[in-house]
């Protein structure tokens, strides 16, 4: 197990990063907190979203849903640092295997253009997901970072002047059982990433509401809630208050 400390000297500044998560929220729940961590570090960093995000609210309409998580969306892209947003917008909780390859096209494209060399996603192999958005994104996305660099896949694009790169360094996350081999210290950062999630007014009051529907005699607030769900302290193994757990990948 290797912890990555806050205050390490590590020198990113020609390294570019891609978080690619299915729904708005995912990214400042997950993983705000190495986001910001690595843009203090010289990272430029991206956000790609797959879906639309139109399921995410207690009681609006679809449209009025997908307005309101777009902007919420680029407003948690500022906050964190993030050069920009991509989103594909693909129908929400209806990613399936059949668009695969459709996505993983696309991902390729941005890569290559981007020049991405380090992702954080979805770990494709993580137990116990229910939910397909997450574990097709996070499957196109394993495939994308080894199609990238090789010149037969997609070879138009190297016509368009996007070269074939390989995407070696990988973040990865898992809502359930994981293999963890890199935790990731957010201690000095863990109220900006408690301000990042707060961005995400609109999923937020979906999680929230539906939560007081399950459990009437909770007596908890939002702020509380936020804290007790995606804020929770570190095993003291680590020797630090909060950290973030991936399953860490180089193969540069």
């Amino acid at each position: 197990m290797t912890l990555e400390r806050w205050d390490s000297k590590t020198d990113n500044r020609n390294r570019v990063f891609a978080a690619v998560f299915a729904h708005s929220d995912d990214l400042a729940i997950l993983a705000g907190g190495l986001t910001m961590k690595l843009i203090s570090e010289g990272y430029t960093g991206y956000f790609i979203k797959t879906t639309n995000d139109e399921m995410d609210s207690y009681d609006l309409s679809m449209a009025e849903t997908v307005y309101r998580l777009y902007n919420e969306t680029v407003e948690v892209t500022n906050f964190l640092g993030l050069k920009k947003l991509y989103s594909l917008d693909y129908k929400n909780h209806y990613l399936e295997h059949g668009q695969l390859s459709e996505i993983r096209h696309r991902l390729i494209t941005l890569f290559r253009f981007l020049q991405v060399d380090t992702v954080i996603s979805f770990d494709p192999w993580g137990h116990y997901e229910e939910n397909p958005d997450h574990y097709i994104t996070g499957h196109a996305v394993e495939q994308a970072c080894w199609t990238a660099g090789r010149h037969l896949d997609l070879p138009e694009l190297s016509d368009l002047g996007l070269k074939p790169k390989f995407v070696t360094r990988k973040y990865l996350v898992a809502r359930g059982p994981q293999l963890v081999n890199r935790a990731v210290d957010i201690t000095p950062m863990i109220d900006r990433k408690f301000s990042a999630i707060t961005i995400h007014r609109t999923p937020l009051d979906n999680m929230f509401r539906t939560h007081r529907d399950l459990h009437p005699n909770d007596s908890i607030e939002m702020d509380g809630y936020i804290w007790r769900e995606f804020l929770k302290k570190a095993d003291p193994k680590y020797g630090v208050k909060y950290v973030e757990e991936y399953h860490f990948i180089d193969e540069g």
